[in-house]
């Protein structure tokens, strides 16, 4: 296990910025994984043991801040990550972990497999029951950060998340023209995120206790399970504790901030 008190190095703080994210391994113990994988077992009627129960390509399970989730979160490792990402105090401690969609083996399409972003905010006259129609701006207002937290081990086959490798300097190019009531999903998707099309891929594998530290403006997708064993992930954002400031000297930005000034040539 890597020292609890060590943040990242320059050179993983450099590639967030230009990747638009970072793998931590060891992010919180794999004891924690298994207490909290039992729980969600718990939660979605299967049976562990019997893979005929599992009949369903995914079962969406949301709204977990058991005192597992929140200590996985909130490791001396993580916090010190994120201070090194969004900026010392700058983010709110997680109090659980949100939404856990768990894939099963299935040759079943999931039918959430697209490209996207992750958008955090609606304006009062926007339609709030219509996830499409929630917001992104360039200030990344409502999200620090998009975490990926691997509660099984997830190798190749076992629906690991897709990456857009830099696609998050495409979208702050998307945004800067859209003020600061940003763009909807639905305006940023009317092309399927061709535009990201031409990035490299990768695949978010790691043991359990691994987390991906992302960019809010990664694009990434879901895909089927073509393994053995269910995937449980979640998928929480990182809340700002205030808003993102890109008026700043480069000098003086966090790696968040300068990923999106970097992008638009400042």
């Amino acid at each position: 296990m890597p020292d609890a008190t060590t943040a990242l190095t320059s050179a993983q703080t450099e590639a967030f910025v230009i990747n638009g994210f970072v793998r931590i391994d060891d992010a919180f113990p794999q004891a924690l994984a298994d207490q909290g994988r039992a729980i969600l077992w718990r939660e979605t009627g299967c049976d562990p043991d019997d893979p005929s129960s599992w009949t369903r390509p995914v079962i969406r399970l949301g709204g977990y801040a058991d005192q597992v989730f929140r200590d996985a979160a909130n490791t001396p490792r993580l916090h010190a990550a994120y201070d090194a990402l969004a900026g010392a105090g700058n983010w709110l401690p997680p109090g659980g972990l949100g939404t856990f969609p768990i894939r099963f083996p299935s040759a079943e399409a999931p039918g959430d497999d697209g490209w996207h972003v992750d958008v955090s905010f609606a304006l009062p006259g926007d339609d709030q029951s219509d996830f499409m129609a929630w917001r992104a701006n360039l200030a990344s207002r409502g999200r620090a950060l998009l975490m990926l937290f691997l509660f099984s081990d997830v190798g190749k086959d076992d629906a690991p998340t897709r990456i857009r490798v830099g696609s998050h300097q495409d979208i702050a190019r998307k945004l800067a023209c859209c003020g600061e009531d940003g763009a909807t999903l639905r305006d940023l998707a009317w092309d399927g995120f061709a535009d990201t099309s031409c990035r490299p891929e990768v695949l978010a594998t790691g043991e359990a206790g691994t987390v991906y530290l992302c960019h809010p403006f990664l694009v990434h997708a879901a895909q089927p399970h073509r393994g053995t064993r269910p995937k449980f992930m979640a998928q929480p954002p990182l809340l700002p504790r205030r808003g993102f400031d890109l008026s700043k000297p480069l000098s003086e930005q966090t790696p968040v901030e300068k990923a999106i000034s970097q992008a638009l040539g400042s």
